[in-house]
């Protein structure tokens, strides 16, 4: 796979990623949602439990990466790296064989078992024989990885624009299992240049599918675009979640983003809760 890597140098262009450099970058957060009225009594259970060294929590060092599995490798890594500013780790790929297969793909052949179907009609591939091969990607940011995944058929090349299974068309953020990733915007970046900034240097590179919602009410895409730039951002005032700043969006391969600002009472939450766990974790 040697052939196959770039250095950091070749990776990072200046002029291809000044637009959104410029507008302050942003890092991959961590933060999942608000926290909750009920966020202090859980804070005590969790606090229990990580005094214990046997506990389950007390044995992790936290979150290493958000896996994507894209059906355009090449597209999802430009965005990740050269888009928003992320940094190629290292890349490996034509994963094939039993214990593959066994490692990341058991639970679904059992489920296809259940059905009594062949496992390929519920999207599951065939690295035992190696009729289809996994590729992965691993881009850092600043306090966390995301790794891109993809499934080829062996006769399709590495980071080709053709995936083994076809994309998932509903992409609600409201079906249960759906996930989204969320980067954290600088305190002083003007959030909706961020977006406007980030709409077009997208769809520069003909990634179309980078579109973020308004907090509007729009029926087609054309009201989308032509609604106004302060119409971008939705801005929490309602405590716990006052300060959280968001805007969904989404990315190239139709994954869910968020783009977040957390300041004032919020912030100092978050703050807050780090700074406990982390004496906890000290503690053990």
């Amino acid at each position: 796979m040697s052939d196959h890597l770039e250095t950091a140098d070749q990776l990072q262009d200046p002029d291809r990623r000044a637009v959104l450099c410029a507008a302050g970058g942003v890092a991959i957060s961590g933060i999942a949602a608000a926290l909750a009225a009920s966020a202090p009594a859980r804070a005590q259970d969790a606090a229990a439990e990580a005094r214990d060294p046997n506990s389950l929590g007390a044995r992790l060092r936290g979150v290493q990466h958000f896996g994507l599995t894209v059906q355009n490798m090449e597209r999802a890594y430009e965005f990740y790296t050269e888009v928003l500013g992320g940094t190629e780790v290292f890349r490996h790929g034509d994963f094939q064989g039993d214990a593959v297969q066994n490692t990341l793909l058991a639970d679904q052949e059992i489920r296809a078992n259940e059905l009594g179907v062949n496992p390929r009609t519920i999207g599951v591939p065939d690295l035992r024989g190696g009729a289809q091969r996994l590729d992965v990607r691993f881009i850092q940011f600043d306090n966390v990885v995301i790794e891109l995944l993809q499934y080829r058929d062996a006769d399709q090349p590495m980071g080709g624009p053709k995936a083994f299974a076809e994309p998932v068309q509903h992409m609600s953020p409201a079906f249960p299992r759906m996930m989204h990733i969320c980067f954290y915007v600088r305190d002083e970046v003007d959030f909706n240049q961020f977006i406007t900034d980030l709409e077009a240097e997208s769809a520069r590179r003909g990634m179309t599918q980078v579109r973020a919602n308004r907090i509007v009410r729009v029926s087609t895409e054309e009201e989308r675009r032509a609604a106004p730039q302060d119409a971008n951002t939705n801005k929490v005032t309602v405590a716990p979640s006052d300060g959280w700043e968001l805007i969904y969006c989404k990315g190239p391969e139709g994954e869910q983003l968020e783009f977040v600002k957390a300041l004032g009472p919020v912030k100092k939450r978050f703050d807050d809760a780090l700074q406990a766990h982390l004496r906890l974790a000290s503690a053990n």
